[in-house]
């Protein structure tokens, strides 16, 4: 018996060594998120991207606002440190692409998150308590669809100035109405469940349920439509900045080193090739990890 014992022993041994370990679901994600290479490779230059704009200029010959009075106007010189050239007032345009790389990302961010948070809040209380109170809440979002949405922020920037803190607030402020919707259609699905029936019966209130079992199962929605709705701020600002409705002079960002280059494209090619190549390639990259965060989250490809 002794040594039938140990061999089960040793055979049960054997199985757990050999079994399979389980993966949580945010390993699958991530999983299926590197998998994808459009995702992956848009992460890396993105990283890239951001950390050169952030770093870069510490290591550049010229600030961004300094003045090469011998160099206006000229093209791409390696010899005197100006890279990608210089503008019409002779500042270093790789400078300033950085410097309004760093813009761009700044109001993209802040507006993302002042969207995010009203959208969450916004969506889950007419998404939770339903009834005459989500046909009110969500007739004011058709309201406000309808309605111009530029005209909104050139109106906030023509009455209170043109400062880059409103421009944050004033796009954030606006953008959250597609994700008021979908926190709202999440929502409706989320409160059948059966941890809100206990919740209820355990005498949580409607304010506790929805901050502490609503939101935190919402985070592959929001998530997903936040990276999506960074290129689309991101183009916002670089539509104001070109209008001169944005960030104004010292500071500049992509959209106004562009409307700064479009108009003296064919002289100064150099003007407008930087900025635009930077927009354009953070846009596609924030698409490509949007794709690859939306596919990596949904759970009918589990």
């Amino acid at each position: 018996m002794t040594g039938k014992d140990a061999a089960l022993t040793a055979y049960a041994n054997a199985l757990a060594t050999e079994a399979p370990k389980g993966r949580s679901l945010t390993q699958d994600a991530l999983r299926r998120l590197f998998n994808n290479k459009a995702a992956l490779v848009s992460i890396f230059v993105l990283t890239a991207i951001v950390l050169f704009a952030l770093v870069g200029p510490y290591f550049l010959p010229w600030a961004y606002d300094k003045i090469d009075w011998a160099g206006i106007r000229k093209p791409p010189d390696w010899a005197k440190g100006h890279y990608f050239g210089t503008d019409q007032n002779g500042r270093d345009m790789l400078a300033r692409t950085l410097q309004g790389t760093q813009m761009s990302l700044l109001v993209a961010g802040v507006a993302t998150f002042v969207s995010v948070v009203i959208g969450i809040l916004y969506g889950a209380i007419a998404g939770y308590f339903g009834g005459k109170i989500d046909a009110v809440m969500m007739r004011f979002v058709d309201i406000m669809y309808a309605l111009p949405y530029i005209l909104f922020v050139i109106i906030l920037v023509v009455i209170f100035g043109r400062s880059p803190v409103l421009l944050f607030v004033g796009i954030g402020c606006l953008e959250w109405l597609t994700m008021a919707r979908i926190v709202r259609g999440q929502t409706l699905s989320i409160k059948q469940r059966e941890f809100i029936e206990a919740a209820k019966a355990g005498g949580a209130g409607p304010f506790t349920i929805i901050f502490r079992h609503i939101v935190p199962n919402l985070t592959g929605p929001v998530v997903i439509y936040a990276t999506l709705t960074i290129p689309e701020i991101i183009i916002t600002e670089s539509f104001l900045s070109y209008l001169g409705l944005g960030v104004q002079e010292p500071q500049t960002s992509l959209g106004t080193l562009i409307s700064f280059g479009a108009p003296v494209a064919e002289a100064l090619p150099w003007m407008l090739f930087t900025p635009a190549a930077i927009l354009v390639t953070m846009l596609l990259c924030l698409s490509y990890l949007g794709d690859g965060l939306r596919d990596a989250l949904d759970p009918k490809d589990r």
